[in-house]
């Protein structure tokens, strides 16, 4: 589609010269030569831009501008006028005007505002559209008791400038209460960065956190900001913060206490101002008398604590839950809608769901990716509940508790590899065992180190 501009102005030569011009550079226009047809105009039409003239026989031009506003905030207004003045241009520009073009209208002058100015407008719709997206993305589902008073906490806890600590099992959605928090806080506007402490070795999480000099250590090859840094004058995550490595935990409760970082290689200091939200699924109570994590980081980091219940707690919510990730499966992989009858979310609800709700979620992927129906019932779902990805669970003739042990752990590894997309690194960190000793497992059980194709 043409982008449409509508030009305003009481002269009929400039109206068509202008008209002309934009015609020629492959826009559509329209005209209109006083305010009350100008807001007509907008009514009637899905516009990209306006000219706007200064002098209308019979509204001034700053007004017609104002009640376009009221109608269309969004809408780029670029304000024309013969008695070009640096007052006139401020005051066009307070009341939401993009820019100002002085009359006689230069061609190119007015060529590279237009351009501009959509340009602008387009970048501004991508922004909205990847906000929507974004919130889509992290929208926290569920109606359950449980669901109510964390919710209630979200409310309380985010208009404060308290650090939190969130606390729950893999896959309860942690990032996600994290998320809410940020976005119902005072920096919403500010960025919002999560840094997992598990997925970075203890040698470089410094590095990852507060940053380093180029030719600080081998492989520094440039200068780089931490994620403190990056989050300044809005929100970190340190998720999986049980993880952190005693040396790094010592320099955070610095930040903690002083506010100022310095980068790894580094001499000066900087003030960031940044809101910290923690999350681990870890007991940090145990960590805490096995010497594990310091206990002073530890009162730093929770001033409030929030408890994110496991998806058993909250099983009223999975008829829910699994109508939502079902549809965003389908929108993701570009499928019809999808829909579970009765006896399918039956099934979905008498689930364990050791792996939450991110385990959940993947199970709807499995059943938008590998079933062709459009209405799934309980007998088309039962067989990806029970082998992830279509792995065969292969039967032990061997009867004995060592081979039953062996089974349970082959699925139990499998489910989690299939959690977490078949990430090795992620499922180490899910099944607190080192990555060798991980590879050891797939050999001893047969596992394919990699995803099997569907």
């Amino acid at each position: 589609m043409k982008q449409r501009i509508l030009v305003v102005d009481d002269d009929a030569k400039v109206r068509t010269l202008l008209g002309e011009m934009l015609t020629e550079q492959g826009y559509e226009v329209v005209s209109a030569a006083d305010g009350t047809e100008t807001l007509q105009r907008v009514d009637d039409n899905d516009l990209s831009l306006i000219l706007l003239d200064f002098q209308l026989p019979d509204f001034d031009g700053l007004k017609v501008l104002g009640e376009v506003k009221k109608r269309q905030p969004a809408l780029p207004v670029v304000m024309v006028s013969g008695f070009g003045t640096i007052k006139l241009a401020v005051e066009a520009t307070k009341s939401g005007a993009y820019d100002f073009i002085e009359k006689p209208p230069d061609p190119n002058r007015v060529a590279l505002v237009i351009k501009n100015a959509l340009q602008q407008d387009a970048l501004r719709r991508e922004v909205e559209s990847l906000r929507t997206e974004t919130l889509a993305r992290y929208q926290m589902v569920g109606m359950s008791g449980p669901m109510q008073r964390l919710y209630e906490m979200i409310d309380r806890v985010a208009p404060s400038k308290a650090s939190v600590m969130i606390l729950g099992e893999n896959g309860t959605g942690k990032e996600l209460v994290a998320r809410a928090i940020h976005r119902k806080s005072a920096v919403s506007n500010g960025p919002f960065v999560r840094l997992n402490c598990a997925a970075i070795p203890g040698e470089l999480i410094e590095s990852e956190l507060f940053g380093h000099e180029k030719g600080a250590f081998t492989g520094a090859v440039a200068q780089k900001p931490g994620k403190l840094e990056l989050a300044d004058r809005g929100t970190v995550l340190l998720d999986e913060v049980g993880d952190m490595s005693l040396a790094a935990q010592a320099k955070l409760l610095r930040f903690l206490q002083d506010g100022e970082i310095q980068h790894v290689g580094g001499n000066s200091t900087r003030k960031v101002e940044v809101r910290v939200i923690a999350a681990t699924n870890k007991n940090l109570d145990e960590a805490i008398k096995q010497k594990q994590f310091r206990d002073d980081l530890f009162y730093r980091l929770s001033v409030v604590t929030i408890q994110v219940p496991p998806l058993r707690e909250r099983k009223e919510d999975i008829p829910l839950l699994a109508g939502h990730f079902l549809s965003q499966a389908c929108a993701e992989h570009a499928v019809p809608q999808k829909s579970l009858i009765d006896d399918a979310v039956s099934l979905l609800a008498a689930q364990t769901w050791p792996g939450n709700v991110r385990e959940l979620a993947n199970t709807m992927k499995r059943c938008v990716v590998l079933l062709q129906q459009q209405v799934l019932s309980a007998c088309d779902i039962e067989p990806l509940l029970t082998r992830p990805n279509n792995l065969p669970i292969e039967p032990h003739s061997d009867r004995s508790l060592r081979a039953a042990r062996e089974g349970y752990e082959r699925l139990h590894v499998i489910r989690v590899l299939s959690d977490c997309g078949w990430n090795v690194t992620e499922a180490a960190r899910i099944l607190e065992v080192d990555r060798t000793a991980l590879y050891r497992i797939f050999d001893r059980l047969n596992i394919p180190t990699a995803k099997p194709s569907q």
